[in-house]
């Protein structure tokens, strides 16, 4: 799946460990034009949305302004240690993100239930899904908060309306305008 989005050195005060792992599936930057009826399917559910690298950037863009960038960050980062196999990786993956999204220390603090459970000793024997319970508090926070005021935002409204431009038949305007300067004659 690609739903994960170039991370810009710029934007973030994360380790840049962190957030130079969280990039797009392909190992490239985003193009900048989505896919026909990309925003409809933005638009359908947040799991689509971040399936979708151009989603995660715009929907990324919006949480900066938003001073919650931290919580798709913090998303992406368990999804990539989701599927991370070897234990020292592990180990060194769950440490940054424990130091970067749940420490009281922490530089790009999420604002999540049991963060205070989780200690630097559970970090010593790491499992794919040690961050499943945060990550989904974080998931549902987006979901019925952010995400809603992001599809009445500017960033999703403006391709939205490019989508529906082009795919307008290109002669549909002006036979319109025929139209009615026809019936206004």
């Amino acid at each position: 799946m690609c739903w994960r989005a170039q991370i810009h050195s710029e934007t973030a005060e994360a380790p840049d460990s962190v957030l130079q792992d969280i990039h797009d599936g392909d190992g490239s930057s985003s193009s900048g034009h989505q896919s026909l009826k990309s925003t409809a399917k933005w638009a359908s559910s947040l799991e689509n949305l971040l399936e979708d690298p151009e989603g995660v950037q715009r929907f990324r863009e919006f949480l900066k302004k938003e001073f919650s960038e931290e919580n798709v960050l913090f998303w992406l980062a368990c999804e990539d240690f989701k599927k991370m196999e070897d234990r020292k990786q592990m180990q060194e993956k769950a440490k940054e993100i424990y130091m970067t999204f749940l420490s009281n220390k922490a530089s790009s603090q999420v604002n999540v239930e049991g963060q205070s459970r989780l200690t630097e000793k559970i970090l010593e024997e790491p499992h794919p899904l040690m961050f499943q319970k945060l990550q989904d508090q974080i998931f549902n926070l987006m979901k019925y908060d952010s995400y809603s005021r992001f599809l009445k935002s500017d960033l999703f409204l403006k391709p939205k309306r490019t989508e529906e431009e082009e795919e307008e038949p290109p002669d549909a305007q002006t036979a319109a305008k025929r139209a009615s300067r026809i019936y206004n004659t």
